[in-house]
């Protein structure tokens, strides 16, 4: 089977490309959830990794789960607990990988993000359009729920009144109304889509590695986290990089007047 995920890498910066076109780039009945947590990992082992960019080949974003796929669930009489199962252990292993990961993500959507497709850009932290992609929170449509972490992922990205409506109607927004509503921070020709989204990548990657993955976190942690607590680990984390040598370097360089130079 061909492999779900391309790799390929600029300096700091690595692209993630989903390239099974011919399943409208499914993420599920195939390795992609394999494919993802392994990505993550060895990302997260990578200090030389500084930005992310997820994309994919062909004219479809991804749309999501593969409903050829769920007629199984008809033929095979599966219980309600071996599909729980299915879910806990399959497809939702990717937002808890994904969107934990430190490393600052950029999404790249050339195209439809469909259900989970839609969600996976959620993930992200960055979203970056074509003019050509749609976005469908469209499980209702096929009679299911977001079993993916959808319904957690999209209002904090769109809203809980925007996210409430894309989910009851499962209806599509192009991609002007999706910036609109701020699930994008830009719309862009198509065949520009890359390289804006390595241009933003290489401005992110020209800072301190260690500060942008704590930066990503404080982030995070500020979603769900109290004031109080957010702060206490703010101090932990600045007291980190005022003594990481990328700090000085920052601070020498400014006083110098010259450009950085940090570590790789």
């Amino acid at each position: 089977m061909t492999p779900f995920l391309k790799s390929t890498r600029e300096g700091s910066i690595l692209i993630l490309t989903m390239s099974q076109p011919e399943t409208r780039n499914a993420l599920t009945g195939n390795t992609a959830t394999e494919e993802f947590v392994q990505a993550c990992e060895q990302i997260a082992r990578d200090p030389g990794i500084r930005c992310v960019i997820l994309t994919a080949e062909g004219p479809v974003f991804s749309s999501g789960g593969n409903v050829k796929d769920m007629k199984r669930y008809q033929t095979e009489q599966l219980p309600p607990e071996v599909i729980r199962q299915e879910y806990r252990h399959g497809i939702q292993r990717i937002p808890k990988a994904l969107y934990n990961l430190d490393v600052p993500v950029i999404c790249a959507i050339n195209g439809p993000a469909i259900g989970a497709g839609l969600d996976l850009t959620t993930m992200c932290d960055i979203r970056i359009a074509s003019e050509k992609a749609t976005f469908a929170e469209s499980f209702v449509k096929v009679g299911i729920v977001p079993g993916d972490g959808g319904a957690w992922l999209l209002p904090r990205a769109v809203g809980m009144s925007k996210a409430s409506e894309m989910a009851f109607t499962g209806e599509a927004l192009n991609a002007q109304q999706a910036l609109d509503c701020g699930l994008v921070s830009r719309v862009v020709p198509h065949e520009a889509l890359l390289g804006e989204a390595l241009a933003l990548a290489r401005k992110i990657a020209a800072n301190p590695g260690g500060v942008l993955r704590m930066t990503k976190r404080l982030l995070r942690e500020g979603e769900r986290s109290s004031l109080e607590s957010l702060l206490e680990l703010s101090a932990g984390y600045q007291a980190i990089a005022h003594m990481s040598p990328d700090h000085h370097e920052a601070v020498n360089a400014f006083i110098d007047k010259r450009p950085p130079q940090f570590a790789e």
